[in-house]
This record gives structure tokens, C-alpha cells and sequence, in this order.
């Protein structure tokens, strides 16, 4: 049920649409720092509870009018020698804070709320950073933005290699109707299976259970809407759950075991990407910075310093 219908976010919608999510009022403490969808999100997307916000690329669904400051842009161009586009931008984000590297490196920095990004002086650092945030976007977004095939990132749902894919045994199919609902999802790390009630799915990397967004484990999280029980303890004065979450499937479904090998095929591509991105931050850092004020801009060295930023 809609409480809160935001129809700018519905206005500006398109197939070239981004949104960035991330914490506002609150502090990042593992995982990536921010995540981006192609779908339309809630507040809570970025880790599904405590709110935040929902910055989109685009203010219109033409994808004409950007929401990247036009005097940033110039900024960049004029510092890199050549144009930066808005999906420049947004992808520059991804690969420098969409990563665990991120959070860990900069969390005295992330105890005051609000979230800032060291903002390289290097063109070429730059636009390295810009090609492997596309392809953090595209997976983000389950392959439906950045698509590139000549770059190795075709439509539809991303895929890891054979080697490295999850697989269902023959007699590990997680069973539908008759059978209810599964209530537990566990792994064992020593064959890297993943337990689904009565089901598992084998060559699940530790990396990708483990995954976590600000303490959020995402593969518990997403079964949590998916398992039998689905009620949640009443904390404070917190309402009472809606009857509507009694309407349910009373078996488990096809397409939730299509979902679910959609989600580790993206963790695992997610996790194999984390190397490098903290590579490349750690490289930023080293270099010197552009900084940001009210009415100048100015190359600077301290990369440690949490004031080169934008």
C-alpha cells in the first residue's frame, strides 16, 4: 500500500532512470555504502530499515535534465581536459563507495551522518573509476542499465562464470506444492552449500552469505520475505503488522528459486568486483584531490583529508 506516493520519483521515471540510495540521518558501518536500483525505491531500499534517501539521476523521464549540478560538471570537464557527463558522475560514486573498502577506510569519518567522496584531481584515475562503476551500476540494477555487451555486460541478469556460478543438484530443488514454505535458510561453509528448507544450491562462495549492506546479511534478508513465518517482533511502540501480511503463497514458487540464483549470480559478481575497487580507491588517495567550496575549486593534495571532498 502507497502512504506516501512521491510522484516526482514516478514523473522522472524512464529505461535511462538510476537511483542512488544511501543513509542520511544515520551512518553506514559495513558493507557498501550506497546501492542504486533501476526500480522505483522506497526509503528503505538502502538497507531496508531506518530510512534514507533517494537521490535519481535524472529529474525527468526525457533524461534531459540532470540532477548533477550543471556547475559541477563544468568543474570536472574543465579539471579533466574533457566533457563529464551525469552518468559519469554517478558511476565515479559507485566505484569508490559502493564497496566494503569504502566504509571500513572512512568509518571515524562516517560517524557524523552525511556522506562525502574523495573527488580525484587524475583524469585518468577518474575515468577508470567511471568504467568500473558501470559495471557496479549494471549489476546493481540486474543488467537493465550500462548495457554494454561489447564491454561484457549484455541485458538481463548478470551471470558469473561457469566455475564460479551456483548450482542446483539434482536432488537439491527446493520443493514447491504440496510442501509448505520453507522458515529456515542456513550455509555450510565446508561445502558451500546453501540450506533452503528441504532444498540447497551448491558452490555458494563464504563472501557471498556473508554479504552484509550496514549489517544487513542481504540473503537473509530477502528470504525473510519469502519463508513461512514472516512476522517480526513488535518493538517499542511500533504498530502492530498489517492483516495484509497474512496473504502469502502457501508453497514456495518457481520464480522465487529463479530470484533467489539471480541474487547470488549478482553478490558473487559484486564480490569478485571488491578487489578492485578497493585498489583503485587506495590509488585515489594516494594522488592529490579536488576540492570543493561555495565559490571555488581548487587541485589539493592531504588525501587523507576528509575536507577534499564533494
Amino acid at each position: 500500500m502507497i502512504n506516501d506516493v512521491r510522484p516526482e520519483l514516478w514523473d522522472s521515471y524512464s529505461n535511462q532512470q538510476i537511483f542512488l540510495t544511501g543513509f542520511d540521518a544515520h551512518s553506514p558501518t559495513s558493507g557498501p555504502a550506497i546501492s542504486f536500483t533501476d526500480l522505483i525505491p522506497d526509503l528503505h531500499h538502502y538497507k531496508g530499515s531506518f530510512g534514507g534517501r533517494v537521490m535519481p539521476l535524472w529529474r525527468d523521464a526525457a533524461a534531459s535534465q540532470s540532477n548533477i549540478r550543471p556547475d559541477i560538471l563544468a568543474f570536472l570537464a574543465d579539471a579533466y581536459g574533457q566533457e563529464v557527463t551525469p552518468a559519469d558522475v554517478m558511476a565515479y560514486l559507485a566505484a569508490v563507495m559502493a564497496h566494503p573498502a569504502f566504509t571500513a577506510r572512512f568509518r571515524d569519518d562516517l560517524v557524523q551522518p552525511g556522506l562525502r567522496v574523495p573527488l580525484t584531481a587524475d583524469a585518468g584515475l577518474f575515468f577508470e573509476a567511471v568504467a568500473l562503476g558501470r559495471e557496479v551500476i549494471w549489476l546493481h540494477c540486474y543488467g537493465e542499465r550500462f548495457v554494454d555487451a561489447a564491454s561484457g555486460r549484455p541485458k538481463g541478469p548478470p551471470r558469473l562464470p561457469p566455475t564460479d556460478a551456483p548450482r542446483i543438484p539434482a536432488d537439491g530443488a527446493i520443493p514447491g506444492a504440496p510442501e509448505p514454505l520453507p522458515d529456515v535458510i542456513d550455509y555450510q561453509p565446508g561445502n558451500r552449500r546453501l540450506i533452503v528448507g528441504q532444498g540447497f544450491i551448491d558452490n555458494v562462495a563464504p563472501e557471498v552469505w556473508a554479504y552484509e549492506v550496514s549489517g544487513k546479511q542481504v540473503l537473509k534478508q530477502w528470504f525473510s520475505y519469502r519463508k513461512l513465518d514472516r512476522s517480526r517482533p513488535i518493538i517499542g511502540d511500533r504498530r502492530p503488522p498489517s492483516p495484509l501480511d497474512k496473504i502469502q503463497p502457501d508453497h514456495w514458487l518457481a520464480e522465487y528459486t529463479s530470484d533467489l540464483m539471480n541474487l547470488l549470480h549478482v553478490l558473487g559478481c559484486l564480490v569478485r568486483l571488491e578487489p578492485a575497487q578497493a585498489d583503485l580507491l587506495q590509488r585515489i588517495l594516494d594522488k592529490p584531490m579536488l576540492g570543493l567550496d561555495a565559490d571555488t575549486a581548487t587541485a589539493d593534495n592531504g588525501a587523507e583529508s576528509s575536507d577534499d571532498t564533494i
